[in-house]
């Protein structure tokens, strides 16, 4: 098998091999992220629920969906150099600036069997 085939799933994994598969190529660093702006209704709302104690549902909602985002752009990097596994996946957030931060999610792009 080379690269991946139309209708096959990408592999994703956080260890270095993947059980009964055979690294056959290593294509190099893929990457996917997205940087998220916090809302100010949500903030108060926050503010309120850290007084309180509690999940702050908006933001968990948000990382949640911040995440979804970095690993679909990461599978569309490995995609275009013709992987069809991703090793090593590593997460990592970043404030950018008061009220943003970048969510990364990066990794090995490789060919397996």
């Amino acid at each position: 098998m080379s690269g991946i085939n139309k209708g096959d799933k990408m592999i994703l994994s956080t260890t270095e091999t993947i059980p009964g598969r055979t690294v056959k190529k290593v294509l190099g660093l893929v990457r996917g992220n997205t940087i998220r702006a916090r809302h100010m209704g949500h903030d108060i709302m926050a503010g309120f629920k850290n007084m309180v104690g509690g999940e702050i549902v908006d933001y968990t909602k948000m990382m949640a969906e911040s995440r979804e985002q970095a690993i679909d752009r990461l599978i569309e990097d490995a995609e275009s150099i013709g992987a069809n596994a991703v090793i090593g996946l590593k997460f990592t957030t970043t404030s950018m600036m008061q009220g943003a931060a970048e969510f990364l999610v990066y990794g090995t792009a490789v060919i397996i069997e």
